[in-house]
């Protein structure tokens, strides 16, 4: 094999496959020992180096030194060409996994080639050989459609090898999109002027962000936002139009920090129980529904950016959880009043709260012993399985009523729909008069002039409530 062939074959498998020429050249001098080997024996012993700066080939055979002529006379040239081919897609294979493992959570762009049972197949974009990555209908904002040849963008949420292929897996529903997304758009980010200091997300709804500015003069939530909001207006575009994004200003202090990620409701007090990592929010009445938001949105993100776990309450509310609270810790036993004052000064307010306390806390609290604390624990854990299924078989209660009054409003309804079907057949006979409708109802004479109807029980009653005299006694039409 010609050095100068050998270095120029290097150099284009380098360029086109973007793989390292170290790992080029191994590759050839795998092959070239493999195919040794086929000639000598498995067992023999066959070294093979080519020299990385004027591509000439040596080796040995069992420590004996070979000529290039008996390399080039004793080396199947197709069975060197496959292992080559076999080495350099490993190699190709090993180069693309490397490089999406370093954009992991890292924001690609590419064309959507195929869209089919809801998962997108795309080219990414890349210099030198493509790459095909899959967008599954899991990780796609809930919602949004896509089509053949749409460029989309999304975050890299899995590299994994999967035989000689590399699999990788895009995502556009989680956090790191959004993170992306605003790094681009926000110059101040990049610069490190403005830090996104936390972010929760419920894709395709709604997603609240943190920030923060290391520069004084800088408005942090104004910068992201941007001259009529046309920054985070592309963001939103972005992620199809219909996601909403709230934007808050970061603080270490969770008394400021938790009011700014529960906007826009009003706060009127914030009690951190820091034992059980929980904040009482105390709002008004006609921001309650606000501060808790549709289906527990607003609550349940503030929760995750902040991350303690949010309670909102009324005042009133919390003057009768706490109430509640003494009374029933007081009943348990081994639990002076003193230490139900304490437990709930603590955020302790349900049976459920005091079951999961640490037996050394509760110990600590109340000066008792191992013992008594293990006591009083199993009492919560009791009584708290005692409440839950209270509250199953009220939420089973609630469900049977429910259906009942459903059931009820449906066989009252059913007596207006037959008044409704009689109407119309009315309306449709409309041209004929009312003695050639009974006419045609009466029921034909016999041979003594008489209805066959007529002096039995059932004459009358047909002939103003139906043949089965049900109008009259029974259950109205449709009844169950």
């Amino acid at each position: 094999m010609n050095p100068t062939e050998v270095l120029r074959i290097v150099d284009a498998i380098h360029r086109e496959k973007n793989i390292d020429k170290e790992i080029v050249f191994q590759g050839i001098e795998s092959a070239l020992v493999s195919a040794a080997k086929k000639h000598y024996g498995e067992e023999e012993d066959v070294q093979i180096h080519i020299d990385r700066e004027s591509g000439a080939i040596s080796g040995t055979h069992n420590g004996v030194p070979l000529t290039p002529s008996e390399i080039s006379e004793r080396v199947a040239a197709q069975t060197a060409k496959q292992v080559m081919i076999q080495k350099i897609r490993e190699a190709e294979r090993d180069a693309l996994y490397e490089e999406y493992s370093e954009q992991k959570d890292q924001l690609v762009s590419g064309i959507i080639q195929r869209y089919d049972g809801g998962t997108a197949a795309v080219t990414l974009d890349r210099p030198g050989p493509t790459a095909e990555a899959i967008l599954p209908r899991s990780e796609q904002i809930p919602g949004e459609t896509h089509h053949q040849n749409e460029r989309v963008r999304a975050t890299v949420a899995e590299v994994r090898k999967q035989g000689s292929r590399v699999r990788i897996i895009l995502s556009r529903t989680r956090p790191q999109l959004v993170e992306r997304l605003f790094e681009q758009e926000i110059p101040e980010i990049g610069d490190g002027v403005i830090e996104v200091r936390a972010m929760a997300r419920e894709p395709g709804y709604r997603t609240k962000v943190a920030v923060s500015s290391s520069d004084q003069r800088v408005d942090c939530v104004g910068a992201c936002v941007g001259v009529r909001g046309n920054r985070i207006k592309n963001i939103v575009d972005e992620l199809g139009g219909v996601e909403r994004i709230d934007i808050v200003r970061w603080n270490d202090d969770m008394q400021v920090f938790i009011p700014n990620a529960l906007q826009p409701a009003e706060v009127e007090e914030v009690i951190l129980c820091q034992m059980l990592g929980r904040a009482i929010v105390l709002v008004r009445e006609d921001q309650l529904s606000l501060a808790i938001g549709r289906r527990g949105q607003n609550v349940r993100l503030a929760s995750k950016l902040c991350g303690w776990d949010i309670e909102i309450m009324t005042r009133d509310e919390l003057d009768e959880a706490l109430e509640k609270a003494i009374v029933g810790f007081s009943s348990l036993e081994g639990v002076s009043e003193e230490l139900a004052d304490r437990l709930v000064g603590e955020g302790f307010l349900t049976y459920d709260d005091l079951s999961i306390i640490e037996p050394e806390d509760l110990m600590e609290m109340g000066g008792l012993t191992r013992e008594q604390a293990d006591a009083i624990i199993a009492q919560a854990e009791a009584k708290a399985e005692e409440a839950e299924q209270a509250a199953a078989a009220e939420r089973r209660r609630q469900r049977e009523q429910k259906y009942a009054e459903e059931a009820a409003a449906a066989d009252d309804a059913a007596p207006d729909h037959a008044d409704q079907i009689a109407a119309e057949a009315g309306a449709e006979a409309g041209a004929e008069s009312p003695s050639e409708v009974a006419l045609a109802d009466a029921p034909s004479p016999d041979a003594n002039g008489r209805s066959a109807d007529e002096g039995t029980p059932h004459g009358p009653i047909a002939a103003e409530h139906g043949p089965t005299g049900e109008g009259l006694s029974g259950p109205p039409p449709g009844a169950a």
